[in-house]
Parts: C-alpha cells; structure tokens; sequence
C-alpha cells in the first residue's frame, strides 16, 4: 500500500507539472481566432467603420418604410406641395389636415438622434485626435441630418448632446445655425489638409472615399444653410456663402457631384406609392409642371388611370368628404391618381443635387455675393442641368419659353376641390424684372429641380413664400395654422415632453412663440424677400 501511494503520488506531481508547462498558452490556443482584438479593429477603421451606414441611412430612415412615411412623408413630402395621400388617414384628421398627429410625428426627432447623433458622437470620441479626417466626415452628416431636424422643430439639442443622460438643453436656431457652419468649417479644413488619404473608402456610401467630392459637397452645404438665413441674418449669410463661393476646391458644377445615398434598398416612397397605395401626385405640381409643359413630369410621375394619358394630382389636406362612409371608400375613387415614377424612386437616395447649387449660386448673385456669378447664367444652368440630370433634352426651348405659366387645377372626383393657379411667372428670365419677381423664377424651378427631397423644398417655401402653392382643402388646426400662410412646424415630440420637459421649456423660449404649428421659425421672416 505504502508504495502503491508512492507511486500515485508521483503520478499526480508529474501530471501537475505536465497541466502546468501545457496551460501557460492556453489563453492564446482558447481565444477564438474569428475574434478581433481592438488593436486590430483600429488597423483598417473597421471599429468606427460600421457606424457610418446607419447615420447615411437615418438622415432619414428608408427601412423600414413606414419610419420614412413618418419621419417625412406624412408632413414635409405633403406640405411642399409635392405629394398627398388619396387617403384621409383618422378619417381626415391628420397631419395634411393640420391637425397633428404626435405619434406621427415622433420619428421626426427619434430617428436621427438614435442613429445619427449617437453614432456621431462615438465616432468623434474614437476619431478626433487619431483620425481626423474620419471625424471630419461625421460632422459633415452630422450637419446634413440635423439641419433638416432644426428646419422642423427650430431650436433643438445639439451642441450640448450627450453630456446629460437626463436633461439635455436646447439650442437656439440662430445658435445652431453658427453650430453647424463652424462644423463645416472646421470638416472642410481637416479634409484639406488629408486630401490623398484613403481611409473612408469602405464606408463611403456616397463619393467612394474622395475627399475632394466631400470638401465640395460641404461647401455646397455651406451655402444652402447660408441662403436659408439671408433674410434674417444678411451679413452672417454673406459671409458663409462666401466662403463656399471662394473655396479653392469649389461646389457642386456637374450632376456627377451630386449628393445621393447609394444604399441597396429601394426608395421607401415605392413601397408607400406601390406597394401601399398611400402616396400621390400633389395638385400643385400638376398645376406648375402641366402648365410649363415640363417633360420632367414623365421623370417623376406615371400618367394617371382616371383621365387616361394625363397626370393628375390630388389637392392637399382632403377630409373625409361627404357621400364617403369611410377612408377605403374614398381612396378608392383617388387611387388611380398619378404614381410617383420609379425613376426617381431608386436604390440612391437623393440628398442634393448641382441643379440646387446653381439656384442658390442665382440667388447669391441677387443677393450680391461675390463668387457667385450672375443669376441669369445660374438659373438657366440650373435647368438645363436638371434636365441633364434626368437624360432630357430640350431645355434651351424650355428655358427660353415667356408665355407658360402654372394652369389652373381641375378635380374630376370632387368639383368643389377644382381651384385657380396662384401665379403667372413664367420660364423666361426677364433681366428688367424687380429681383422679388426674379425669386420666384429661381425658386419655382428649384423646387421642379430638387424633387422629390419635400424637408428642403418645404423649407424653401416657407422661407421664400415659393413657388406658390395650393392651401389644404380642410383646415382642421382649430385657428393654429393660417389656411392661406400654411403650416411652419412641428410641435415639440412626446418624448422631449415627458422625459425633458425643463429643456422643451427652455426651448419653447428660445423658439420666441407658442409651441405649435403656426410659430415661424428663426429664420422664417414674413414679408417680402428684398
């Protein structure tokens, strides 16, 4: 027995010191070889690479649709005057009825502060001191997604984002309009001074990691958002459009650089416009682009099935019309209305465009920028480019045309709907016009340009007053909203009421008005534009 133990002994101390010298690597041999250590997640971005898609593709939100039909359909696709809904959704009292839906309207702000102002700030706090033009690249659609917020709600949470996690304090416009041009700013210096560097290529959704296309697309946005505040702020403006005007590298001059979202879904206006039925042609664009005889109307909109070979458009804001026992019933008598055309409903999201910055380089001109050209050459290039943009020719007929204006809108459903067009401009430049009349020439054919992005054509009218677009049928704000001035935001969401309730207060200050649909925002100036 006593040398059995012996033996066994020794047998546990060898198989000790075998386990022993055997399990000093097996941390090494266990780890997984599929994980990736941060060390090498840094190597090629891949540890921010992955934040990029989800704020490119939540500057609004294409999957699923309905997030989209919420965050912009159901208000800014409608109040721009470019699309309504054959459909009176809660039996005509909605959003294009004025009489707001909070719910709805939650995605407006949910959306982009989930996906884009989160993904945003981790990106800055991985990249700013390491990888600075990564960083940069962030600010850029940071700004691109935000701006369109502050053009809804006006003050929002921005420049203090993230450093509460139970307040958040809002800033002004005029404060976040200083916020966003110092951001681009300071993106644009950064991609400047990495012009050859490749390290965005493999998340580029837009440029394929071209460095000079992004400086001329933030430019580009520069002086958007310095147009957008010409009216309140002249000076300020002035000297942020300027400095897009004057950049070395420029802004957009061809479509090729154009800012479109190249994804691998489809635009999620096919799913409501198809698939759904919910969607179609607004009157006001039958009545602009039927009465100009624009061959873009076949770009962006399918004849209609109730007057065959014509496009037909719904007025905006119908209710639940008399002789209708409910919102199907109706819909059924509208839904054979002009579709959107798939060829603006594709898998590249449209954002801006070079038409655009050839009107807004027009406006500059009246405006006195220098930089900017003469306003003349700038509209009429901004057709012609827009034609280009769709494979179209003919635009030095169209451009030259002094006799076509906006016709008036029949409705062959419902008669009491039919109304007079509001405008008679023309196509034709006219160098002796007053410079109002020559802003709406300019701003008429943007918003032909810029469909179907309704947040900036939406802004554009309210800023400008144009193109003059038909009032909804039914106004149901209970005396909120003006019919004939139309709607100017959106109320503060639920979400900031319940869970931030000091900051709306504090917001609704800032706001300078009532919390609700007729306030105008900071920028939004009333009176005439010169």
């Amino acid at each position: 027995m006593k040398n059995t133990n012996n033996i066994f002994l020794s047998g546990l101390m060898a198989l000790s010191l075998l386990l022993s010298s055997c399990t000093e690597g097996l941390d090494d041999i266990d780890e997984n070889p599929r994980n990736i250590s941060q060390e090498q997640l840094e190597v090629d971005f891949q540890n921010v690479g992955s934040l990029y898609k989800p704020i490119f593709e939540n500057i609004y939100q294409y999957t699923p649709a309905w997030s989209y039909q919420l965050q912009q359909n159901l208000n800014a696709d409608v109040f721009s005057g470019y699309m309504t809904n054959p459909r009176p959704f809660v039996a005509g009292a909605n959003n294009t009825t004025y009489n707001l839906v909070s719910g709805w309207n939650n995605f407006i702000w949910s959306v982009p502060y989930s996906n884009v102002m989160n993904n945003a700030r981790t990106i800055e706090n991985e990249t700013k001191d390491k990888f600075p033009e990564l960083f940069a690249i962030s600010q850029i659609l940071k700004v691109t997604a935000m701006h369109r917020v502050s053009d809804v709600f006006g003050p929002i949470v921005y420049t203090k984002f993230g450093e509460s996690a139970t307040t958040s304090e809002y800033d002004s416009q005029e404060e976040v309009y200083d916020a966003f041009f110092t951001d681009l700013e300071e993106a644009v210096q950064i991609l400047s001074n990495n012009i050859d560097s490749p390290r965005f290529t493999a998340f580029d959704l837009s440029y394929g990691g071209s460095y000079e296309k992004w400086i001329k697309y933030a430019n580009s946005l520069r002086l958007r958002l310095a147009i957008r505040i010409s009216k309140v702020n002249p000076s300020k403006a002035k000297s942020e459009g300027e400095k897009s005007l004057n950049h070395p590298v420029g802004v957009f001059q061809t479509n090729e650089d154009s800012f479109f979202v190249n994804g691998t879904l489809d635009h999620p206006i096919k799913t409501i416009n198809n698939s759904w039925g919910d969607i179609r042609m607004n009157a006001s664009m039958e009545s602009i682009l039927g009465g100009y005889e624009d061959p873009r109307i076949e770009s962006y909109f399918n004849v209609s099935g109730v007057i065959e070979g014509e496009h037909k458009g719904i007025r905006n804001g119908l209710p639940l019309l008399p002789g209708y026992d409910d919102e199907l019933a109706q819909k059924a008598d509208y839904v054979d209305f002009s579709l959107l055309s798939d060829q603006v409903l594709t898998s590249s999201v449209q954002l801006m465009t070079a038409s655009e910055v050839f009107f807004l380089k027009a406006e500059a001109a009246l405006r006195g920028w220098t930089g900017a050209g003469t306003a003349q050459a700038n509209y009429e290039q901004g057709i012609s480019t827009s034609f280009q943009q769709y494979g179209l020719s003919g635009s030095s007929n169209y451009i030259a045309n002094s006799t076509l204006t906006p016709k008036d809108y029949v409705d062959p459903v419902t008669p009491s709907n039919n109304i007079t067009a509001l405008s008679n401009i023309t196509i034709a430049w006219d160098e002796g016009a007053s410079n109002e009349e020559k802003l709406e020439r300019i701003i008429t054919q943007k918003w032909i340009a810029i469909f179907p992005e309704g947040q900036e054509a939406w802004s554009e009218y309210r800023r400008t007053g144009y193109p003059k677009i038909f009032p909804v049928v039914s106004n149901q704000s209970a005396g909120v909203v003006d019919t004939d001035i139309q709607i100017r935001r959106i109320p503060f969401v639920d979400s900031e009421l319940q869970t931030n309730p000091d900051g709306v207060a504090d917001a609704v200050i800032k706001l300078g008005g009532p919390d609700d649909a007729g306030t105008r925002l900071w920028w939004d100036v009333p009176g005439g534009n010169f």
